[in-house]
């Protein structure tokens, strides 16, 4: 024996909604580290609200894991005070883009990049896509009809104040940009014989939403128009966050995993024995 340990196969793991802005969730960002060298980390969004924070969290996270993937959330995307005011839209989402280039974090305007570690080959997609108020709440036929219903019961997503979608008219308008954008995409790679795992912020499909407390919420969660991406395209795996209710679940033989922190007040509560990353391919 020569008194080395065997080196484990590296991983593929995942998280989301780091939420940062939180000290406590900050000390959390700080010990993230690799299991074994190689890993790699999928972020499915949410980090911060401010550059300084995300580029922090980005810059510490690719620092340690072989290559980190990053998507935005919602929140990357708010335009708050102190921001750079100009800074609304697509121009925040470009900005966002150079941050990560600037710190070697794969983007989702990035190629997408083969993991060939435990559990691949599998093609990573990281998406954004945005949502389109087409998961109505019940009773609710239209976007108008929910927006009316939300505002009356008091849930309301921040984004109807922070997220601007400019220079398109309004966030579905950027949404569908953003759908047609990606599907081109995708086009070139659906015919290669290597499964894909989707990373987004949101799920592919309604049915994670369902059991959310608020069901008006649904609204800001998703985009119907991708409801069968996971049957369409070869998929190994789609990982999303966003709703704070981390666990696993499948749907049409495919395993969708959120993988959120979430803010203290929620992951506190949470019975232990469950690991912040993610094993993507277990």
């Amino acid at each position: 024996m020569d008194g080395h340990a065997p080196q484990r196969e590296s991983r593929l793991l995942a998280v989301s909604d780091l939420h940062v802005s939180y000290p406590k969730n900050k000390a959390i960002v700080r010990e993230l580290k690799p299991a074994n060298p190689g890993d790699w980390l999928l972020v499915a969004g949410d980090v911060g609200e401010k550059l300084e924070d995300i580029a922090w969290t980005l810059g510490l996270l690719a620092g340690r894991f072989e290559r980190v993937v990053w998507v935005p959330g919602n929140h990357e995307l708010w335009t708050t005070q102190g921001e750079p005011p100009e800074l609304r839209g697509v121009s925040r989402y470009e900005r966002l883009v150079e941050v990560c280039r600037e710190l070697g974090v794969v983007t989702p305007e990035d190629p997408y990049p083969l993991w060939e570690g435990a559990g691949g080959p599998v093609r990573i997609v990281p998406l954004f896509l945005l949502y389109d108020y087409t998961f109505l709440p019940p009773g609710c036929a239209t976007k108008e009809s929910a927006l009316e219903y939300a505002h009356g019961t008091g849930i309301v997503c921040t984004d109807e104040f922070l997220l601007h979608p400019d220079p398109y008219p309004s966030r579905e308008a950027w949404c569908r940009a953003r759908l047609e954008l990606t599907e081109g995409r995708l086009a070139e790679v659906a015919g290669q014989d290597v499964p894909l795992v989707f990373v987004n912020h949101y799920p592919l499909v309604r049915e994670p939403t369902d059991i959310l407390r608020y069901p008006e919420f649904a609204q800001w969660c998703g985009t119907t128009a991708t409801r069968d991406w996971h049957t369409r395209y070869r998929t190994a795996a789609m990982i999303y966050g966003h709703l704070h209710i981390p666990r696993e679940t499948w749907y049409d033989g495919v395993r969708f995993e959120e993988v959120s922190l979430g803010y203290p007040r929620e992951w506190q509560r949470r019975p232990g024995g469950r690991e912040l990353l993610r094993d993507v391919l277990p």
